[in-house]
């Protein structure tokens, strides 16, 4: 019966074959992440732009300073009747390529 060889370096093997594994896990909570960070930021911006157009503001701007720096250029808001849609991309984790959009409605009846 052949005997087994030294395991030394066994661990090192283990712990190469891991590292991918536990990347993609990380990638993937902070996709998911990112993914609740702009669901947040519509609901926000929706509101925001709500009241701006309520009050005879610029919707598009009050969206814009409503949501973080990293998703302000993804931001598109329309206008319907009393009320506002706002969209936000959810960016892609590591790339500039976006992975869809979330969007949000508010309405406020006009002030004045």
């Amino acid at each position: 019966m052949p005997r087994l060889r030294d395991a030394s370096g066994q661990a090192s093997v283990e712990l190469i074959a891991i590292v991918p594994l536990a990347a993609l896990v990380v990638a993937a909570l902070w996709q998911a992440m990112l993914t609740g960070q702009a669901v947040w930021s519509s609901a926000g911006a929706a509101r925001a732009a709500a009241r701006a157009h309520a009050v005879g503001g610029d919707p598009l701007d009050a969206a814009r300073g409503a949501v973080p720096g990293s998703l302000r250029r993804g931001v598109r808001v329309r206008t319907v009747g009393d009320g506002v849609r706002v969209g936000v991309r959810v960016p892609l984790v590591l790339t500039s390529v976006t992975l869809g959009s979330v969007d949000a409605r508010a309405a406020l009846p006009p002030q004045g």
